[in-house]
């Protein structure tokens, strides 16, 4: 009948109500949980992105201690090397200056080694001269007495020639140059010089007008 018709349609529309009443609550709780969703996941990238900022920070704090340390070691290490190279460069110095100063000292030695030996040579070298000197004025003395002597010989002897010609001459005395001087006899070995008239003569016969003088 139409009467009872109407609380079965009723009935459906109430229970379509609350279908879609509790479509709807299910709708906005999804959309409520994607929204929330969206919302932790936002907040985790951000707290992501903040802890990757940090940890940035954070390495590049321990990066810049870590550099620190390290330059802090590594400065104490050259320190070290320049100490032990200053102290090796120092004993190097040392010796060296030791190495100068032995040698000056062989040099000025050498130096005066070679004045002495200079000194001694110079001396010696005067010794030498004066004794040539000495030996050349002996030389000079005997050359004059020689001279003399054969100027005294040259003068008897000429003024012996000269008294021969006044009184006549002997056939028994040995032949007289014009030179005026005895002949003697020649050296083993060695040609007698001959005068102008032939006979033996110990001096250079002087040039004459005429042949040698003798007692033939």
């Amino acid at each position: 009948s139409p009467a009872m018709a109407g609380p079965r349609a009723a009935a459906p529309t109430a229970a379509e109500t609350e279908l879609l009443l509790l479509q709807r609550q299910a709708l906005a709780e999804e959309e409520a949980a994607k929204a929330k969703r969206e919302l932790l996941t936002r907040f985790l990238q951000e707290k992501l992105s903040r802890e990757e900022q940090s940890s940035m920070w954070g390495l590049h704090k321990v990066r810049t201690l870590w550099r620190s340390a390290q330059r802090k070691t590594k400065d104490q290490e050259l320190r070290q090397d320049i100490e032990m190279l200053s102290q090796t460069f120092s004993r190097v110095m040392d010796c060296k200056d030791g190495a100068i100063e032995a040698l000056v000292g062989e040099l000025k030695e050498a130096e005066e080694q070679q004045n002495r030996a200079l000194r001694s040579h110079l001396h010696l070298t005067d010794q030498l001269l004066h004794l040539q000197r000495c030996r050349l004025g002996y030389l000079e003395q005997g050359f004059s007495a020689q001279v003399g002597a054969l100027k005294a010989e040259f003068e008897a002897e000429r003024c012996g020639i000269s008294g021969g010609e006044g009184g006549g001459g002997s056939s028994g005395t040995r032949g007289l140059c014009w030179c005026g001087v005895e002949p003697p006899l020649a050296p083993r070995g060695h040609p007698q010089r001959l005068c102008q008239g032939g006979n033996p003569c110990a001096l250079p016969c002087v040039p004459a007008e005429g042949p040698c003088w003798s007692s033939r």
